[in-house]
């Protein structure tokens, strides 16, 4: 996989992905079923990192958390913060925009039952150096779910030792780069109350601290 942009729409370095997705296309000819590209404000100070696309969202819309349960907690959060025009996001034609925040994730392809390889990870981590490269100076990273967090971290060269995964963590990973923790908003954490609404909203009001906003 080349590395010298932060996304490929035509990648294929994943056989077991590439076939995956060929094999849904079939099943469902009107989905994306390809590489979900990131999403909002290319200047954004916030980078939210999730997992991969799911199955009948991103997968679907061809945008991130967008179609699926956990976007739904995701963009009325973003909204009621201020990141969001709109408080839901319904496909990827709508007039939503994000302000000063973008979405990626750290798969960009579905894989089969949500469950990346960790060589799938490594394949596309790439992609998200590039992207963390290109963030302005004094920016957050919000990692949701321990894979977005340690993709992070591998894809800026950092021990995954130093920086242990736990709900609300905040670390300075470099002059330039801060990263916050969320458990991620899954319909899984959502419904066994492991992440609940407040404190997902704690997250987003701690964000804005972080950035000054």
């Amino acid at each position: 996989m080349a590395d010298t942009a932060a996304f490929d729409p035509e990648c294929t370095a994943c056989d077991r992905l590439s076939g995956f997705l060929r094999e849904l296309k079939l099943q469902y000819p009107h989905y994306h079923c390809a590489p979900v590209a990131p999403f909002g404000d290319p200047q954004a100070r916030l980078l939210i990192v999730g997992l991969a696309p799911g199955m009948h969202g991103a997968n679907a819309s061809g945008r991130p958390f967008t179609g699926d349960h956990a976007g739904i907690l995701l963009y009325q959060t973003l909204y009621d913060y201020g990141f969001s025009s709109a408080p839901e996001s319904q496909h990827a034609g709508d007039d939503l925009q994000l302000i000063h925040c973008r979405i990626t994730n750290a798969v960009k392809c579905l894989p089969p039952q949500n469950k990346p390889l960790g060589s799938e990870v490594k394949a596309c981590n790439g992609f998200l150096a590039r992207e963390l490269e290109s963030l302005p100076a004094d920016s957050l990273v919000l990692a949701l779910g321990g894979v977005a967090h340690r993709a992070v971290l591998a894809a800026l060269k950092l021990r995954q030792v130093d920086f242990p995964f736990r709900h609300a963590a905040e670390y300075r990973l470099n002059d330039d780069l801060m990263l916050l923790d969320s458990y991620h908003c899954s319909r899984y954490n959502t419904q066994t109350r492991r992440l609940t609404p407040g404190m997902f909203q704690e997250v987003f009001q701690r964000a804005r601290g972080l950035l000054g906003l």
